[in-house]
């Protein structure tokens, strides 16, 4: 086991390292294609930290060849969600609080768009809510209403590249990795490097994720619920962490609502298209726990003013569902 361990660290390191080069490269895309701030952080950026838990999900669902494979697809679709649902918003709850003082405010209040993020939550609920329903009935068209969840993510992509703002100091870049001051065409190549890389390394930690769940006992998408989601959404963590210490809240949560409404859609669709979509009780109820949280971070948003404190309730929401599982 502890081989399978190692094993799966070292393709979860590979992928949150590879997701790295994607980003950067993806927001040198963005610069080069003259989108603002926002949307490099709620369309570009929020796909490449993304990408992990989807190549997971549609390495599973598409090419895995026994159930198993599938069942840590379908748990990897509702696990990603729920850890940004609630790790990803208390990363950023406590790294406001211990950041306060070196960003030199007398307050906790986050600084961003208040009215944006609360309807951010309120589309990723509705998608979500439909979701969680599908995996509770069995009809004949099902598979093709995964072109709904596809045009749903069109859609909001639509969105935010027409109505996306900018701040100046948002959109300061790292030099581009494969090449300092490289153009677009060295961006491009970049990106496809790490994509060539992430979807290898997501096949391994599928395989070693099986592995895993074999040697506990598990169901192995009671795996995928709770260790998988955890892992490939650590771009979006570190992001978090990155960008607070800079006094970027607004584009630290712009990435991970943007990164929340992929998860709600993308690997909705490959689930409806490879798989039979049906869940059982404990998918049901992580589906139930990303919503409690997803509806709490509404109401928060909707007031108009947030201490960042507040958000490190949501984290409880997730811990109370590992414990009742575990």
């Amino acid at each position: 086991m502890l081989l399978t361990l190692l094993f799966l660290l070292g393709f979860a390191v590979l992928i949150y390292l590879s997701c790295q080069y994607f980003v950067n490269a993806i927001e040198w895309c963005g610069r080069h294609l003259n989108l603002g701030a926002s949307a490099v952080g709620t369309v570009l950026a929020a796909f490449g930290t993304a990408l992990p838990e989807s190549a997971v999900t549609l390495t599973a669902m598409a090419f895995g060849d026994t159930p198993q494979h599938k069942d840590i697809g379908v748990g990897a679709a509702l696990g990603g969600p729920l850890v940004l649902a609630t790790l990803a918003y208390a990363v950023v709850g406590f790294a406001l609080w211990r950041n306060r003082s070196r960003l030199g405010r007398g307050d906790y209040l986050l600084r961003v768009d208040h009215r944006r993020l609360a309807g951010d939550q309120l589309a990723f609920l509705f998608v979500f809510a439909l979701k969680v329903a599908l995996g509770l009935v069995a009809f004949a068209v099902k598979p093709w209403l995964g072109v709904l969840f596809l045009a749903a993510y069109a859609a909001y992509v639509w969105r935010e590249i027409r109505s996306a703002d900018t701040a100046p100091e948002e959109e300061e870049l790292d030099a581009l990795k494969l090449r300092a001051g490289g153009g677009l065409g060295w961006a491009a190549a970049q990106a496809l490097l790490a994509l060539t890389v992430i979807a290898a390394a997501a096949h391994g930690f599928v395989a070693q994720l099986e592995a895993l769940a074999g040697h506990w006992g598990m169901a192995p998408h009671l795996v995928a619920l709770l260790l998988s989601p955890v892992a490939t959404e650590l771009p979006e963590i570190m992001n978090a962490l990155i960008w607070l210490r800079q006094g970027k809240e607004r584009l630290a949560l712009a990435n991970i609502s943007g990164a929340m409404m992929i998860q709600a859609t993308i690997p909705s669709a490959f689930g409806l298209f490879f798989t039979p979509w049906m869940f059982d009780s404990v998918l049901l109820w992580s589906g139930l726990a990303t919503m409690a949280a997803i509806a709490g971070l509404w109401l928060l948003f909707r007031r108009g003013s947030v201490d960042g404190r507040w958000l490190l309730g949501a984290g409880a929401v997730y811990l109370v569902f590992a414990g009742c599982l575990v």
